[in-house]
């Protein structure tokens, strides 16, 4: 059965605004259902005029209708409710309260003395048609039936003549009216009564599939009378009744389904599927909440909640529409349908939306959302969707032991007809959405507590107190490790041996014998001799692995960081399923970890494939925040044996979240790890004693390096920087670099240098390219002198350590045969500059100090001569040169400089002089009055039989008396049988 409430206005409400007004909606409830009317803005008199259908299982149930005042900002004010138990409905005569006027009351509390006048609410409350069919359908069957026999009652007398009556005067709805709670009528045409007897079988089918046609079409706004009485002749109700039950429990499932059961269902049908990953078009939202995953799953995307709405109002939306959660039968997925229209923009009207909302996950701990919003009113509406991506996960727990969440919002474009007009599109929908996520951020973080990133990193004492080494003395260890086979057969054969000798008497000396040697005199004796010094040995090399063992216990472990920096904790608290090796089928595991070239050891558990650590690691502080952390496991075989690796892992913080290495489970890798599924349980802790000066430190150290102004870029800028790469808060750019990345063709891009990572972006026509990898990861780094490939420009050759930076493949151009990738970048704009911040950052980030001194010698030895975008031209002034010619024409200046000026007069100059394929850059002010430019050009024949390249920097300044030019030049020669020789006029 269904139990129809029609909520329609209230009067009399209680002010809670301080302007005395309220924003006032209903919410109903009858066991597990939830439902709720539309929010009237400022009114204390409210008008809602909305129906709702409530299925009814118990009779014993309650139903609540509660009054609430929407507070955007904090929890809804209560103003009143009324409770009416269904049973009260359904002993009435006509099933049904009619429409009455009910007094709210408050909330029961002990501690309020006087009840406070809270308004009343008008409400209509009757069940559904399943009643009120029974009596229609009888009505009519006893109806026609006195007709027939002309025995009618009374009151049927009257019906039966106003009947006749209507149908006499031809009127177009002739017939008995029917009247209901919502004074909706049905009529019955005269032509539909029975002439006769063997017509009344159909007639009664025809008039009762109308009035079930009726009926259906108008269920959910009106309900029947019941005030005939019941007959027993209804050849067509079951039928019918089976069919209105049926369409009833369709309607049940699809928008009365309670969203907690929903979730739970999802929960148990979940099968430890993976959390999709980001949407590649980039993220609007990554945040922390104060709150558990599924609370705020519920705020989202409840039915019952309030934050939709408010978000609509926020953003200037109208008409929301929000169809329930309701599971779709053939994909098997939990779906529900938002409608809304659009605010207008300065570039867009009013728009309608249709926002799609699927679960993707829903496991209890972990939901994922899939939104496809299509805007087809828009310009080229009908050839995109913007589909987005709501990842909630759980995070840290914080100091306090309370939840978090992590929120991340992601999207991208899809594209459902190709259009020239995709760039465009794509950048009005991702500016779009930004504005519309901020608001999104702003109203969420004035609901839900804002967590910082920082706030849990700090408390690390807090995070790390609950780690407590498990107390064992040493010889409870010994028993447990010296219980085995080898041991107590040793100290068994030992103790035969010496019983024996003490027992037995003197034998006289034999053969080979003397006094103080006494031989084995049978083939049993030499036996258990040759037995006893083998387990001996065994056991002398248990005795001294054991004793190692405990040696290796502290050895680095309680050791506390010294320095100021960047400080990492690593808390080893336990391993699972951990690779046996020994014959006695455990292992005696260790964790070794490296980070920047310091190592941490952990100490050694005896005989155990599932170790309970619970020790901590600092590393001294370093200067820079750290790229990897090594880990590997090895078996402990004793002093004097190699140890094996049990299995190994890499924790990248390029990579990963500092918040979400406070907890982790890291599975090894490794034949044999991987095989048994190992893997190590750590918290991971990164923190910056410095402050907010690291980044101006570290920039200013690079300076010295490069030797020019690094100047510091803004939040907005490392912002994008960060979502570009994907790469943590801490990361910041440092430079970068318009460049060509040369593969089998040449691509425009840039470069971008921070101080872990160099990495590479361009974007032609829609196809984007993007890879990274670490300083740590370069073995060496080479200059290729300009060539016609090169367009002219050096170019920058970085070779990466074997095996290494595997994930940016598709950006290098060949793989050597030693397995290490090489990458390509040419065409810098300012090659000098770019070329001195890599090796900057390079040789600070991997490199030894003996490496440095090599490299800074080298660099001594072949001191490069050419131009600094500061506008110091280097070498000039050390070079000591002689005058080869010197002459004074009688023409202006300005026509000797016509010479240097890059035009047709220079080209053919140069060109009669043996130079071809004479090319140069356009003059470029450095400093002050100086102007620096490039030029390449090759030699003739008839000049030089080897036909070498030319590569040249000028440099032109201003005479001091203002009256001429000083041109200096730097020559480059190649191909040549003296090398690279560099000439200085």
């Amino acid at each position: 059965m269904k139990l129809f409430v029609r909520v329609i206005e209230a009067r009399n409400l209680p002010a809670t605004d301080p302007n005395g007004l309220s924003d006032p909606y209903v919410k109903l409830q009858l066991g597990k259902q939830r439902f709720r009317t539309k929010v009237i803005k400022k009114s204390l008199n409210p008008n809602w005029g909305e129906e709702f259908g409530l299925r009814v299982e118990d009779l014993n149930e309650e139903l609540v209708i509660s009054v609430l005042d929407e507070d955007k900002y904090f929890n809804d004010d209560f103003v009143g409710q009324i409770r009416v138990p269904v049973s009260r409905v359904f002993d009435t005569d006509h099933k049904s309260l009619g429409t009455s006027w009910y007094s709210l009351q408050p909330k029961n509390n002990k501690k309020s003395k006087t009840n406070r006048d809270c308004g009343e609410i008008l409400l209509s409350i009757y069940f559904s048609h399943y009643t009120s069919m029974v009596d229609l359908t009888s009505n009519h069957a006893s109806l026609m039936k006195h007709a027939e026999s002309g025995n009618e009652s009374p009151s049927r007398s009257s019906n039966r003549a106003s009947l006749m009556k209507h149908a006499e005067s031809g009127n177009e709805s002739p017939a008995r009216s029917f009247s209901g709670p919502l004074s909706s009528t049905y009529s019955v045409k005269s032509e539909d009564l029975p002439s006769s007897k063997e017509e009344k079988s159909s007639s009664q089918k025809t008039f009762t599939g109308r009035i079930a046609q009726i009926f259906i079409k108008n269920s959910d706004s009106d309900t029947l009378s019941t005030t005939d009485a019941r007959a027993n002749d209804a050849p067509e109700l079951p039928e019918i009744l089976e069919s209105e039950i049926s369409d009833d429990k369709t309607d049940d499932q699809s928008s009365s389904t309670s969203f907690g059961d929903a979730m739970k269902a999802m929960e148990s049908r979940d099968e430890g599927s993976e959390l999709p990953s980001d949407l590649p078009g980039g993220v609007f939202v990554d945040q922390l909440y104060g709150i558990a995953t599924q609370e705020l799953n519920a705020l989202l995307f409840s039915p019952e909640s309030s934050f939709p709405g408010s978000l609509a109002d926020f953003q200037g939306n109208t008409e929301l529409q929000i169809v329930p959660w309701k599971f779709d039968d053939s994909s098997g997925s939990f779906k529900r349908v938002i409608s809304y229209i659009k605010g207008p923009t300065k570039l867009l009207k009013a728009t309608k939306a249709t926002e799609e909302q699927t679960y993707l996950k829903a496991d209890g701990k972990s939901f994922a959302v899939f939104a496809s919003v299509s805007t087809p009113d828009v310009m080229y509406g009908s050839t995109f969707k913007v589909e987005l991506l709501y990842c909630i996960t759980p995070g840290p727990e914080l100091p306090s032991g309370e939840e978090t969440s992590h929120l991340v919002v992601s999207w991208r474009m899809n594209f459902l007809q190709s259009t020239m007009m995709k760039g465009m599109i794509e950048n009005g929908a991702r500016q779009g959405l930004k504005d519309n996520f901020e608001q999104y951020t702003t109203l969420l973080s004035q609901t839900v507590k804002l967590v910082d990133p920082k706030d849990i990193g700090t408390d690390r004492e807090q995070l790390l107190a609950s780690l407590q080494a498990e107390p064992q003395s040493d010889w409870k260890l010994a028993v447990q490790y010296f219980a085995n086979f080898t041991v107590v057969s040793t100290m068994f054969i030992g103790l035969y041996v010496f019983i024996h000798m003490w027992l037995a008497t003197p034998s006289t000396i034999q053969g080979l014998e003397f006094v103080g040697l006494d031989l084995p005199d049978s083939i049993g004796e030499f036996i258990v001799c040759g037995v006893l010094v083998l387990q001996g040995e065994r056991v002398l090399q248990i005795i001294s692995r054991f004793m190692q063992a405990r040696a290796q216990k502290g050895s680095d472990h309680g050791v506390r960081a010294q320095g100021d920096g960047w400080l990492l904790t690593v808390a080893l608290i336990e391993g699972s399923n951990l690779a046996a090796v020994d014959s006695s089928g455990f292992s005696d595991p260790y964790v070794v970890f490296t980070c920047n070239g310091k190592t941490r050891t952990s100490s050694i558990k005896f005989q155990k494939p599932d170790p309970l650590w619970n020790e901590i690691f600092e590393f001294d502080a370093m200067d820079e925040p750290p790229s990897t952390l090594d880990v590997e496991v090895y078996d402990f075989d004793g002093p004097f044996d190699e140890a094996s690796s049990l299995g190994h892992a890499e924790i990248n913080f390029v990579k990963s979240n500092i918040s979400d290495l406070a907890d982790v489970w890291v599975p090894l890798q490794g034949k044999l790890a991987q095989a048994c599924q190992s893997r190590l349980h750590l918290r991971i802790l990164l923190n910056n004693t410095r402050g907010s000066n690291v980044v101006v430190e570290y920039l200013s150290k690079m300076e010295k390096e490069v030797g020019k102004k690094i100047s510091l870029r803004s939040p907005q800028t490392n912002s994008a920087f960060q979502k570009l790469f994907g790469l943590p808060p801490e990361e910041f750019l440092i430079n970068d670099f318009t460049c060509h990345l040369k593969r089998k063709m040449p691509l425009q891009g840039r470069l971008f240098l921070s101080p872990r990572i160099i990495g590479f972006h361009a974007n032609l026509f829609g196809h984007k390219t993007k890879f990274f990898f670490l300083w740590e990861d370069i073995e060496e780094i080479q200059v290729v002198p300009p060539t016609l490939a090169s367009m002219g420009s050096p170019a920058i050759v970085i070779t990466l350590r074997k095996d290494r930076g595997m994930d940016a493949r598709h950006g290098a151009k060949a793989l050597d045969e030693e397995g290490r990738l090489k990458f390509h970048f040419q065409s810098f704009v300012s090659f000098n500059v770019a070329h001195r911040t890599i090796m900057a950052l390079w040789k600070a980030r991997s490199l030894s100090p003996e490496q440095k001194v090599q490299i800074v010698e080298e660099e001594s030895e072949t001191k490069s001569i050419q131009t600094e975008e500061s506008g110091t031209f280097l070498g000039v002034e050390d070079v000591s040169m002689s005058e080869v010619f010197s002459s004074a024409l009688p023409v202006p200046i300005n026509f000797v400089m016509e010479l240097f000026n890059g035009g047709e007069l220079e080209r053919r100059i140069m060109e009669r002089a043996g130079c071809r394929n004479y090319s140069y850059t356009p003059w470029e002010l450095e400093k002050g009055d100086s102007y620096e430019r490039q030029i390449y050009y090759r030699f003739d024949k008839s000049i030089s039989r080897y036909r070498g390249e030319v590569t040249s920097a000028q440099q032109k300044s201003a005479l001091p008396d203002r009256n001429g030019w000083l041109v200096e030049e730097v020559i480059t020669l190649h191909g040549v049988p003296l090398a690279s020789l560099k000439i200085s006029n």
